[in-house]
């Protein structure tokens, strides 16, 4: 129900009573409309679903170059969009800007739409003349530019990207929901609209400014305060974009697809296609000298600075990339990370993380166990040398550094006890020595599982087959790197360790066809009632580690359960997870930081966007040798 009247006439109001009759059940776009259908129709609430309108998502492009795109730069731009007709009471705005302009003449007011064609087929033409001949009274000429045309999507979502504050003003008290009020926001414009439930529901809790019907002063005010205040129009846009994030089409969708499972008597299955390869948040996070650390939404925060964790993660993702599809592109990216790594090792081998805008290292370093970051960093230059025979002659150089860095960077293996720096040591020589099969590579390799099989053996009863009376982060990684000594020394303790701790790891996070990785905000104890119940601090990273593991094991043992749980984890990203909301966004290419008990965490930073991918691609080779197995991607690999 996009418009309901509060005070129904008796046939709407029996017709709406029998229409909840025949169907399982009523949508409506917002818990307004929800409210009047139970308290003026009498539907009981259960026989209601509330579905948000669904919004586009955007890659949020710098909003500068898209002024100077449509000849608008220097311009304060304040913008409405839609099918016009007097209910859009746009002469409010225009009778509000001689006040606002007299203060900041640099605003332009943009009416972005064609008259809707019930309008036009009854009177023409007569509203937009009225419209512009209050413009011409008021001399607003060069204030005002009506753009009416339909405009293409991707045209219009630059042009509200480029809008420094949105203006709905809509004089319908019924109006239950905008289109284009959902639009807006989904394109982080602050809101300034009339009191439609839509907008009292969305916009309370800082999100936007409200003004009464048809009063220009108070519009004219609100814009002002707007103007003046560039961190309250900041603070609007971040709010607006988290409170939309729940109604992407792709969640709409979700939420649909959940609504007919639960209430249609079918046997349904939703099903996730598999996207496309995409790299260009990835490139995007990236300068010629590493990968950024952090993102705000998905604009690279240059201030962040860099770690050697996400630039390793970073080589690893780009060269399995490049052994998927042979992208000659991909050499560049290959050559800025594999510089960083070499950046941050120090005399005796051992390597630094924490890298500044300036690309001095920071004190971080002095603070922080640094173990993990140099087991990433192993684990990145064996990966690298796995692929030596597939990378151009001119790389020949690179890889004899590599493998001079990586053998400096092993004086220091003695040293390593932290379970899963150790873990990431063996996975770097695991991959080394399918380069070279080295007997030091084999030697040092059973050095480290050794310590892990010990681990294991002290800890693990029938109960609890773990290498710790814990669960933490990175579980994955640790049979993983149990299976990679077992292929690399053939030792069998390794494989029966491997299998045997890696089953019991999938037994704790697969709940009810869905993977629960385990909370940053609390570990999984030995306890034997223990249960994974913290809500929400679940990271991507652990997920791309648990899919990384899964697709090692499934090809190892060829077990149709490991590709069972490939396809559930991955759908974790898609929207199959405790919110029911996606994590990876398929406009820019990145992955959101975190989901939480009942939000998403927007930034897309290097850590999850990397570690998709990694999961992505690894699902890629499973693809490009077994195709049936997976559904296929939606088209074909776009960088």
């Amino acid at each position: 129900f996009h418009t309901v009247l509060p005070q129904p006439t008796a046939w709407l109001k029996n017709y709406v009573y029998a229409l909840s009759g025949v169907a399982v059940s009523l949508i409506v776009m917002t818990r307004a409309a929800e409210k009047i259908l139970v308290d003026e129709y009498g539907i009981h609430e259960a026989r209601l679903a509330v579905i948000p309108h669904g919004t586009h998502l955007v890659s949020h492009a710098d909003k500068s170059i898209l002024k100077k795109k449509y000849n608008l730069s220097g311009n304060f731009i304040l913008t409405t969009f839609g099918l016009l007709s007097s209910g859009k009471s746009i002469e409010t705005t225009l009778k509000a800007l001689p006040a606002i302009i007299s203060l900041y003449p640099e605003v332009v007011f943009l009416v972005i739409g064609k008259t809707h064609p019930s309008v036009v087929k009854q009177e023409g033409y007569v509203y937009l003349n009225k419209l512009d001949a209050l413009v011409r009274k008021l001399k607003l000429e060069d204030h005002v530019q009506f753009i009416h045309q339909y405009l293409p999507l991707p045209e219009l979502l630059e042009y509200l990207q480029l809008t420094d504050v949105y203006l709905f003003t809509s004089k319908d008290p019924h109006q239950a929901v905008s289109g284009t009020f959902s639009y807006a926001l989904s394109c982080g414009c602050p809101i300034i609209s009339t009191p439609i439930p839509h907008a009292l529901e969305v916009l309370q809790h800082d999100a936007g400014l409200v003004f009464d019907f048809e009063n220009h002063g108070q519009l004219g005010e609100a814009v002002l305060q707007l103007i003046k205040d560039d961190a309250l129009r900041m603070r609007f846009s971040e709010n607006a974009l988290h409170r939309m994030a729940p109604t992407a089409w792709e969640n709409a969708a979700i939420a649909h697809a959940n609504l007919f499972d639960k209430t249609i008597a079918a046997d349904i299955q939703l099903r996730y296609r598999m996207p496309p390869v995409n790299l260009a948040h990835f490139k995007r996070l990236t300068t010629a000298f590493g990968m950024i650390q952090f993102s705000v939404i998905n604009k690279p925060d240059s201030g962040s600075g860099y770690t050697l964790d996400d630039n390793a993660r970073a080589l690893i993702a780009i060269c399995q990339h490049y052994a998927c599809f042979r992208d000659a592109t991909d050499l560049k990216y290959i050559t800025i990370y594999f510089n960083f790594i070499k950046y941050c090792q120090q005399n005796r081998g051992s390597f630094l993380n924490y890298v500044n805008e300036e690309k001095e290292f920071s004190n971080q370093n002095n603070t922080v166990n640094l173990a993990d970051a140099n087991g990433r960093a192993v684990w990145a230059l064996g990966y690298l040398l796995s692929i030596g025979k597939l990378l151009p002659t001119e790389f020949q150089m690179i890889l004899k550094e590599a493998e001079s860095m990586m053998q400096a960077a092993l004086t220091n293996v003695s040293r390593i006890h932290a379970t899963r720096s150790m873990a990431f040591v063996i996975k770097g020589l695991y991959y080394r020595s399918k380069h070279d099969g080295a007997v030091m590579d084999k030697w040092l390799i059973s050095k480290l599982a050794n310590r892990l099989l010990q681990m294991y053996r002290h800890e693990a009863d029938m109960e609890w087959q773990w290498f710790e009376s814990y669960l933490t982060y990175a579980n994955s990684i640790l049979p993983e790197a149990m299976l990679c000594a077992w292929l690399t020394t053939g030792d069998e303790a390794y494989r029966d360790v491997a299998k045997t701790s890696f089953d019991f790891l999938l037994s704790k996070i697969f709940i009810n066809n869905q993977v629960k990785v385990v909370s940053n905000q609390g570990w999984l104890y030995r306890d034997a009632d223990s249960k994974l119940t913290v809500p929400g601090g679940e990271q991507p990273i652990d997920v791309a580690y648990a899919i990384l593991a899964l697709c090692k094991f499934y090809k190892v043992f060829q077990d149709e359960s490991y590709l069972e749980k490939i396809h559930i984890s991955f759908s974790w990203f898609q929207g199959n997870n405790h919110l029911q909301q996606i994590m990876y966004n398929p406009c820019t290419g990145g992955c959101y930081d975190g989901l939480e008990e009942t939000y998403v965490n927007l930034n897309q930073g290097a850590e999850s966007t990397v570690s998709y991918l990694m999961a992505r691609l690894a699902i890629e080779e499973i693809l490009s040798n077994e195709p049936a197995l997976l559904p296929l991607p939606e088209s074909s690999p776009s960088v």
